[in-house]
Formats: structure tokens, sequence, C-alpha cells
């Protein structure tokens, strides 16, 4: 959990006391490649942080798998909205290579931060930069043509790129696959 704790010293002050106070909330979960950490339909009560692998989020509109997010080491990966609403999850989230999560259980993380300001400062970061992250990939396909998006992930994300298949990156950027293609052969010198 040695990643998990470098993480939240990066976000927020957080004493010994405040480790020990959040070690009931955490649990170490593995999942293999294909398996769904979270499916559409259900309510996500829990964040995982992705400690090895990644894995993304889509939601399937006519059977057809559209990507709206890639979480990798170091990462958050969570459906905001259901997890703050109790409301059924209106996408997916599964691993696409064999991912080793630290799961926080939403209930046991509540009742944490009750008693430990610490804790609710460090869940209030944690929703702000999952939010932040969010906001940075929906102004990107709001403003951006998908030659923009794909420099804005070559520049900002390019971890993406030597991670994530051409076919699921171009579902992400909102093109078929061909388009990618020729997208990358133009942008090539």
């Amino acid at each position: 959990m040695e990643p998990l704790l470098r993480f939240i010293h990066a976000m927020t002050t957080f004493s010994a006391e405040s480790w020990l106070r959040l070690q009931p909330a955490l649990s170490t979960q593995e999942f293999m490649k294909n398996e769904f950490l979270l499916k559409e339909g259900a309510v996500c009560t829990s964040l995982f942080f992705i400690e090895k692998g990644y894995c993304r989020s889509f939601h399937e509109i006519d059977g057809i798998e559209k990507n709206t997010a890639f979480y990798l080491e170091n990462d958050i990966a969570t459906n905001i909205r259901s997890f703050g609403s109790g409301e059924k999850s209106a996408a997916s989230i599964i691993a696409c290579e064999p991912v080793k999560a630290i799961v926080f259980d939403k209930a046991l993380l509540f009742e944490a931060a009750k008693h430990t300001p610490e804790i609710e400062a460090l869940g209030r970061n944690c929703i702000r930069l999952f939010a932040a992250k969010q906001d940075e990939f929906a102004t990107l396909f709001n403003i951006y043509a998908a030659k923009d998006r794909l420099a804005y992930i070559e520049e900002k994300h390019p971890q993406l790129l030597q991670r994530v298949s051409q076919t699921q990156l171009a579902s992400f950027l909102g093109v078929a696959r061909e388009t990618l293609s020729r997208i990358r052969k133009r942008r090539v010198p």
C-alpha cells in the first residue's frame, strides 16, 4: 500500500493516526484482464486506487462500446455520479490488463471521515482530482477537433498512446479506427 500512501501524502496532510483509521475502509483486490470493476446498472460503492495495470470506463450504445476514460497506475477509478448519488451506474469499468487495486469501501470510508478530519479532506481531494480530470477531457471534446484531441493526448498523456490499443483510443477520441490511422499518418514528418 506504499503507492497509495505516497499518493495521499502528495494530496494532503495525513498523519500516521489517520492512516491507521483509514485501514478498515481499504482492501486489496486483483482483477484479471476483461474482469469488471463495475458493471453498468450496478451502484458504485467503491473508489479504486490503481496500483498496477490499467482499466477503462465505457458506455455501450447500440452494441458499440464508447470509451470515456482510462485509469492507469496511481489513478482513482470510479463512477463519480453513482458513487455520490447511490444511483445505478450508466457506465462500466473493466480491466484492460491484470489490475491490482486498493479498494476504498464507501460506507467504511464515510464512517472514518466522520471521525477524522484528515480522512474527510482526503475524500474531498480525491473527488476534486477526479472531477478535474473529467473536466479536462470534457473541455477537450467540446472545443477541439479529433486531430487536436490526439495532439493534446500526445503532449499531456503520452502514456495512453503506449498502453491503450488504437481501437480503444479511437473510441475515446470519438472517431473511427481508420480515421485515427489517417490522422496519425498525416502528422508523421
